[in-house]
């Protein structure tokens, strides 16, 4: 998805100085990025908000990245990092507008409507509940089973053994599953 070698030639002229590849970088990745945040977030105004985030971060941090791994398993990184913080934030005003005024708490929540949009959110909540309950383990999951990394490339990333990454992808697993279980 985001590991196209031109990302890769236009990352690397980005952290050598050459400013003008910043924005053909940005232009190449987007709809990729897009595509990812939507694995997270089921209205597509939500992705799109984790999107421009995302986008904003590697503006901002590419220039000073050290390439201790690719760019696109930094770039996974960081687009999931946007979108569960958009996640968490659209959840805070939601909760926060349903304290505010209790009628919301009457209307359904859109972003629930669908099994498909409602197994994303008990899986966003899994994930956060994951990373405040067992927060070693919570990046491992998230490359392998929502990113979809290899087991090589999250090792590289994490700068961990493979074993450990299987280790913790399983542990995590098994977490969420007993989670989403017992909401079921």
């Amino acid at each position: 998805m985001l590991g196209d070698q031109d990302a890769e030639a236009l990352a690397r002229r980005v952290t050598e100085g050459d400013h003008s590849a910043l924005d053909e970088l940005l232009r190449l990745i987007q709809p990729g990025v897009l595509r990812h945040c939507g694995r997270y977030l089921p209205c597509r105004q939500d992705a799109e908000e984790a999107c421009q985030d995302a986008l904003l971060r590697v503006a901002e941090k590419l220039p000073g990245f050290q390439w201790r791994s690719k760019f696109s398993t930094w770039l996974h990184t960081v687009v999931s990092n946007s979108a569960l913080s958009t996640y968490r934030s659209l959840k805070r005003r939601a909760d926060k507008q349903v304290s505010d005024d209790g009628v919301l708490a009457t209307r359904p929540d859109p972003r629930t409507t669908s099994v498909i949009a409602g197994s994303r959110i008990d899986l966003l909540d899994a994930l956060e509940r994951l990373e405040s309950e067992r927060p070693r383990i919570v990046a491992a999951f998230v490359l392998r089973d929502v990113s979809r990394l290899t087991y090589a490339e999250i090792a590289e990333h994490l700068d961990v053994p493979v074993g450990t990454v299987k280790s913790q992808v399983h542990d995590a697993r098994i977490v969420v599953r007993e989670w989403l279980a017992d909401r079921s």
